[in-house]
């Protein structure tokens, strides 16, 4: 059986990785390299909790947490530091739910005396609040799609294909096109192509998607504080109303902030510099919610793309006519901590094994219908020069 993954994001790469694990021969077709710092994925780190607020996602992104321990031992490198995850409710924010909170193995709430105990460099609004989560913490993102790149050109029966445009897709035949006049054939599609996905879909599903742009600050800790810093956990909230968050500088990687303020739709990715006025908005937040914190740690400000569902804000998996192809249309901006469970089920709806254990994500466990081609500006087409096998 032969799989054909379109995109090199951390979907498509553990996504291919599954099918060959499972037997299948595999094509990974990406536009750019492989892996592609242009990737929605390809970042220094990302946040992994479990606190969510419905149990079913707080269970998904527990089991989660147990399948990155496999793609980190299948990788042969450390992608995963277990520093836990905190996060953080403002005065007047609502608890985590009784429902949420029983999924998590271990987890602490503590009160605002507790929280500056325990993390003297943090200023928080009075009166909040947190979770404080044992299992969680930091994936080192870059390195997890080199792993698996890596991984999967060894093996026998994969090929990567980087520096393809992907023209059309037409799902009945297992074909897909490529800009050169290369033709694909697979008994299974699978496209997984981040924002670029768009350009694919007929306008009645891409008209649904949104594109964001999103500014962070990379930061040096200065060396006296490095230790203090590296042994933070994961904030994916610091209970204010810009909706601030950080990453800790694990594994060699910087400390990381931003802020929900600093998201705003784009029409097109591109430029990855960061405004002036964004970076100084967040420059201002962090100086009052972090003790020391100054702007002469800022090592670059740069600006990152995802798509999502205009409404869930999250991903869209749809299946392409009645045929055996996929297209994974929209990141969302938490796709990457359950990546390992969502590249499983389409794996398993490629191979014709079906989604063996619901994931327990609305959007992947029951994919929308969508029509059975998928085709960029016919300008780019050109005339079929080749089928490969």
């Amino acid at each position: 059986m032969r799989i054909i993954v379109v995109g090199g994001g951390v979907i498509g790469l553990l996504t291919a990785l599954e099918c060959s694990l499972a037997g299948a021969e595999v094509d990974v077709v990406e536009r750019g390299t492989i892996p592609n710092p242009e990737a929605t994925s390809y970042d220094r780190h990302r946040v992994l909790r479990a606190l969510h607020p419905g149990p079913a996602e707080a269970a998904a992104a527990v089991e989660a947490h147990h399948r990155w321990a496999e793609v980190e031992s299948r990788l042969r490198t450390v992608v995963y530091h277990r520093v836990g995850a905190l996060t953080v409710r403002g005065p007047g924010e609502p608890e985590a739910s009784q429902a949420a909170f029983a999924e998590l193995p271990g987890a602490l709430r503590l009160d605002e005396d507790e929280i500056t105990a325990r993390y003297p460099q943090l200023r928080l609004p009075r009166g909040s609040r947190a979770v404080l989560e044992r299992d969680g913490g930091v994936l080192l993102a870059d390195r997890i799609l080199a792993g698996a790149a890596e991984v999967l050109a060894a093996r026998p029966g994969v090929r990567l294909l980087p520096g393809h445009q992907v023209t059309g897709v037409e799902a009945p035949f297992g074909l897909v096109r490529l800009a050169d006049g290369t033709v694909l054939r697979g008994d299974a599609v699978v496209v997984a192509a981040g924002p670029w996905s768009r350009e694919l879909l007929a306008p009645e599903f891409s008209g649904g998607l949104t594109l964001y742009r999103q500014t962070q600050l990379m930061c040096a800790v200065p060396p006296s504080l490095r230790g203090l810093w590296e042994r933070t956990p994961a904030i994916p909230s610091l209970g204010t109303a810009e909706g601030a968050w950080l990453v800790p500088p694990v594994g060699g990687a910087p400390l990381k902030l931003s802020a929900a303020v600093a998201c705003r739709p784009a029409e097109r990715t591109g430029d990855r510099t960061a405004p002036r006025e964004v970076r100084a908005r967040l420059v201002r937040h962090f100086a009052s919610l972090l003790s020391g914190f100054r702007a002469e740690w800022i090592e670059r400000a740069e600006d990152s793309y995802y798509l999502a569902d205009r409404e869930t804000h999250g991903p869209v998996l749809g299946q392409l006519g009645d045929a055996n192809a996929w297209i994974y249309a929209a990141c969302g901006g938490s796709s990457f901590k359950f990546a390992p469970l969502i590249a499983r089920s389409l794996a398993g709806r490629a191979l014709g094994t079906g989604p063996r254990v619901p994931t327990g994500l609305t959007a992947v466990d029951h994919p929308v219908r969508m029509p059975g081609e998928l085709s960029l500006a016919a300008s780019l087409h050109h005339s079929t020069t080749g089928v490969a096998p």
